[in-house]
C-alpha cells in the first residue's frame, strides 16, 4: 500500500487541482487511485468540493470527509489523536479496493493554525509520502523557495525520507501560449527547459530544492483560460437576477469591459468570451449585445447595473439573441462595484462545474513528470487499460501516424474547432471542406485561433476534378451529370478525395446522418479483400476497463455468417487498439439452456468465428451478465475462458445493439468513442450530431490510427 499526501504552503496554490491532476496522471499510466480528503474545511458546504470532483473525474467512489465542525471541536477538546483515528479508518476503507491512495492535506490559513501541525502528524498516522504542493514565480525564485521551505520543515527538513517531490501550481512568468488545454494527457506540453532554468535559480540559495532527494515533479503554468467562471457563478457573487439565463452554464467569462463611453467608439470590445457590463439605461449596449449575438459572435454575457431592468419592448428587439441563448443579469449594484466585485471571484472550481474540472486535471498532469511517476511506481502495479489510458493511447498512437483526415462539414463551428486542436497538437494533418472566408468567419466570431498549417479547401474550386473520376468508379450507374450533382455533398466529395489516395480518411456527422456518411462509402470505397460485409463498433469507456460493442449502427440482422465476420473484425479492432480481446457472442440464453431460432444462429455464429479464427478467444451464446459478470459467468458457464471476463460483446442484431449501448452510455454515464466502422477499404466514421468538440478529436484521432493499420 501506498500513501501520498498533498500538501499546500498556503491558500490558492490550486490544491485540488494538484490532487486531481496526480489521479488523471496516474490513470493514464494504467494505475487506478484512490483518493482520501480527511478534513474538511468549508463550513457551510454541503458536499465537499475535491470529492465531487473526484468521483465525476475518476467515476470512483469514495469516502465522506470528517466534517469541519467537527475537526473543530475535537482540535479544541485536545482530542487529535482520536481525530487521526478517524482518518486512519476512513483510509483502511479506501485501501479495501486501492493499491496506491492520493490524500489531500489542509491549508493553512488565518482562521486553522492547527492545520501544518495536523498535516505533518497526518503523515505519520497514514505512513504517507509528501508532496508539496505551492504557487510560484519564474521572476521570483527565492520567495517560491521560501514558501516551500517553510512546509518542508513541518516534515523534518530537506534531509527527511517522507518528502517525495514538490509540485509548482499557477506558475506566473510564463508565456501564455505556454497554458495551452490538452485534450487528453500531453507529455509535450511539459515545460522541461523552463524547469530546468527555474531550479538553477532556486539552488542558488536552496541547493536541496529541486535535488535528486527533492524533485520539482512539474512546473504548472497559471492559465487565464483555465480561471474563468461560467456566467451561473457570477449572478450570486454580484447581488444579481436574471432577465433571460439562456446558456448561462455554457458560457464563460474571458475577459469582462465596462461599457461607459458613446457605443461606436466602444463596439471593438463585443468579441467571443466578453462580459459586457454596462448601465441598464444604456439601450444602445443592449442592442449592441443583440446585434453581436446574431451576427455569430458568442458574447459571455451582459450584466445591466443601477437603475430598473429594460421595459419589455427594448427586450423585443433582442429575441433573437434571446433565443441564441445569450444571458442577461441585472444588479442593483453600480458598474463601479459590479466590476470591483467580479475581480475578486474566487479561482476555485464550482463543484457542478465538471467541463472545467475536466480540462484543469488534463492540464495539471500533462505538466508532471512521467519520469518520476515512473520511479514512483517502480513497476509494483500492473498496469490496466483504464478510460483515460485508453483516451491517451490514442492520442499518443495518432501522433505518431501522421495522417491526413478530411472534414466535410468544414465550416461547422465544433469541426473547426476540432481541427485547430489536432493541427497543433499533430493528432492529424486536417483539411476542411468549406468556402475559406465562412471558416474564418465562424473562427473569428467564436475567438477559436486557426494554426497556420491547417488546409481549407474550397470544394466550388476543386469539385470539377474528381466529376470523371468519379463516373469512372461507379461505371454504369452513373453519368457525368448525376456525379456532377452529388459532388455538391461535401460528404461525397471528401469520399472521393479519400478513394484517390489524396486523403487518408474521413470524419463526418456532426450535421449530417449515418446513412449521408456511409452511403457514398459503399458507393465508393467499398469493403476490404477479406471482408463482405461493413460493421461498426463503440469503445464503452466504463470506469474501470474498456468494453467493445459492435454492431450497434449498422447492420440489422446478420445471419450467422455476417455475425461471424463483425465478431472477427470487432476483435481486430480491440486489438489495434491494445485491447485483448475476449469475444462473447451475446443471446437472451448462455449455452443450451435456451432454443430457438435466435439462440440458434448466435450458436452457430459462434462455430463459424472460431473455425476462422482459431487464435481467438470466443464464446457463444452467452447472456450479457453471464458475459461481464465473473461470479455469474462461473454459475453458468464455468468452463468458459470467456465468461466473467468478456470485453468484446457481439450483439445478435441492431436493435440489441443500438439498444444496449445507449442504455449503458446513458444510465452508466459512459463515455462512448464510436460508431467506428469496420470493414471498408479505408476508414471513414460517423460522429453523433450532439458530438462534443473532444469527440470529434478522439474520432479524428481513432481515424488516423486506422489508416496506419491499414497500411501496415
Amino acid at each position: 500500500m501506498k500513501t501520498i499526501l498533498l500538501v499546500p504552503t498556503g491558500e490558492g496554490v490550486g490544491l485540488t487541482s494538484a490532487c486531481l491532476g496526480l489521479i488523471y496522471a496516474l490513470e493514464c499510466q494504467g494505475v487506478k487511485a484512490g483518493f482520501l480528503k480527511p478534513f474538511a474545511q468549508e463550513l457551510n458546504e454541503v458536499e465537499d468540493r475535491t470529492t465531487a470532483l473526484y468521483r465525476h473525474i475518476s467515476q470512483s467512489e469514495t469516502v465522506e470527509p470528517i466534517r469541519y465542525s467537527k475537526v473543530l471541536q475535537q482540535i479544541n477538546l485536545g482530542e487529535q489523536d482520536e481525530l487521526l483515528e478517524e482518518a486512519v479508518r476512513l483510509h483502511r476503507q479506501i485501501a479495501r479496493q486501492h493499491d496506491l491512495i492520493i490524500v489531500e492535506g489542509l491549508l493553512p490559513n488565518a482562521q486553522d493554525s492547527f492545520a501544518d501541525d495536523l498535516n505533518a502528524s497526518l503523515a505519520q498516522a497514514l505512513d504517507a509520502k509528501v508532496i508539496v504542493v505551492s504557487n510560484a514565480n519564474i521572476q521570483q525564485p527565492g520567495q517560491t523557495a521560501d514558501k516551500v521551505e517553510n512546509q518542508i520543515r513541518n516534515f523534518g527538513g530537506a534531509s527527511s525520507t517522507r518528502l517525495s517531490g514538490i509540485l509548482l501550481m499557477r506558475t506566473k512568468g510564463l508565456p501564455e501560449e505556454s497554458a495551452q488545454i490538452p485534450v487528453t494527457l500531453d507529455p509535450d506540453l511539459r515545460l522541461a527547459e523552463e524547469t530546468t532554468q527555474f531550479i538553477r535559480a532556486i539552488q542558488q540559495t536552496h541547493p536541496h530544492i529541486g535535488s535528486e532527494k527533492l524533485p520539482v515533479i512539474g512546473l504548472v503554468p497559471f492559465s487565464k483560460t483555465l480561471s474563468v467562471p461560467r456566467i451561473s457563478d457570477l449572478a450570486a457573487h454580484i447581488q444579481a437576477y436574471w432577465i433571460n439565463e439562456g446558456e448561462a452554464k455554457q458560457r464563460r467569462v474571458q475577459h469582462s469591459s465596462l461599457i461607459s463611453a458613446n457605443i461606436e467608439h466602444e463596439l471593438h470590445k463585443f468579441v467571443a468570451g466578453e462580459l459586457i457590463i454596462s448601465a441598464s439605461d444604456r439601450i444602445d449596449v443592449l442592442l449592441a449585445s443583440s446585434l453581436a449575438s446574431s451576427n455569430g459572435i458568442p458574447l459571455a454575457g451582459l450584466v445591466l447595473t443601477e437603475h430598473h431592468q429594460p421595459n419589455d419592448h427594448v427586450l423585443e428587439f433582442c429575441q433573437t439573441a434571446i433565443k441564441q441563448g445569450l444571458p442577461i443579469l441585472h444588479t442593483p449594484l453600480s458598474t463601479f462595484e459590479t466590476a470591483q466585485k467580479l475581480t475578486n471571484l474566487s479561482n476555485e472550481i464550482p463543484v457542478d462545474d465538471t467541463e472545467r474540472a475536466d480540462q484543469v486535471t488534463r492540464f495539471v498532469s500533462s505538466h508532471i513528470n512521467p519520469e518520476w511517476l515512473g520511479q514512483m511506481l517502480n513497476g509494483s502495479y500492473k498496469p490496466r487499460l483504464s478510460p483515460s489510458a485508453f483516451r491517451h493511447e490514442l492520442v499518443q498512437k495518432s501522433i505518431a501516424a501522421k495522417k491526413r483526415i478530411v472534414l466535410p462539414e468544414g465550416d461547422e463551428p465544433r469541426t473547426i474547432q476540432a481541427a485547430a486542436i489536432c493541427q497543433s497538437r499533430g493528432i492529424a494533418q486536417c483539411i476542411l471542406l468549406a468556402n475559406p472566408e465562412s471558416v474564418l468567419e465562424v473562427a473569428k466570431a467564436r475567438g477559436i485561433e486557426l494554426p497556420e498549417d491547417l488546409e481549407i479547401l474550397d470544394p466550388d474550386l476543386i469539385r470539377d476534378n474528381y466529376i470523371d473520376k468519379m463516373v469512372e468508379l461507379r461505371k454504369g450507374k452513373l453519368n457525368e451529370l448525376q456525379a456532377r450533382e452529388q459532388l455538391q455533398d461535401t460528404v461525397v466529395l471528401g469520399t472521393m478525395m479519400l478513394a484517390l489516395d489524396q486523403v487518408d480518411g474521413l470524419v463526418s456527422g456532426a450535421v449530417h446522418t449515418t446513412a449521408n456518411t456511409v452511403r457514398p462509402a459503399f458507393q465508393l470505397i467499398k469493403t476490404a479483400p477479406d471482408y463482405s460485409l461493413v460493421s461498426s463498433v463503440f469503445f464503452m469507456l466504463l470506469p474501470d476497463e474498456v468494453y467493445v460493442y459492435g454492431d450497434c449502427a449498422i447492420n440489422p440482422d446478420p445471419d450467422a455468417e455476417q455475425l461471424a465476420e463483425i465478431a472477427i473484425q470487432s476483435a481486430d479492432s480491440a486489438k489495434a487498439f491494445g485491447i485483448d480481446p475476449r469475444i462473447a457472442m451475446i443471446s437472451y440464453s448462455t449455452g443450451t439452456s435456451g432454443m430457438g431460432a435466435d439462440v440458434e444462429k448466435v450458436a452457430e455464429a459462434t462455430r463459424i468465428a472460431k473455425e476462422r479464427r482459431p487464435d481467438l478467444l470466443i464464446d457463444g451464446p452467452l447472456q450479457y451478465d453471464a458475459a461481464s459478470v465473473e461470479s455469474v459467468g462461473r454459475q453458468k458457464a464455468p468452463d468458459s475462458q470467456v465468461a466473467g471476463r468478456a470485453n468484446v460483446f457481439i450483439f445478435p442484431d441492431l436493435n440489441t445493439g443500438n439498444t444496449t449501448y445507449k442504455a449503458v452510455q446513458r444510465a452508466a454515464n459512459v463515455v462512448s468513442v464510436g460508431p467506428m466502422l469496420q470493414g471498408l477499404n479505408k476508414p471513414v466514421n460517423d460522429l453523433s450530431r450532439g458530438a462534443l468538440v473532444d469527440d470529434i478529436v478522439f474520432t479524428i484521432a481513432l481515424t488516423a490510427i486506422q489508416a496506419e493499420q491499414q497500411a501496415q
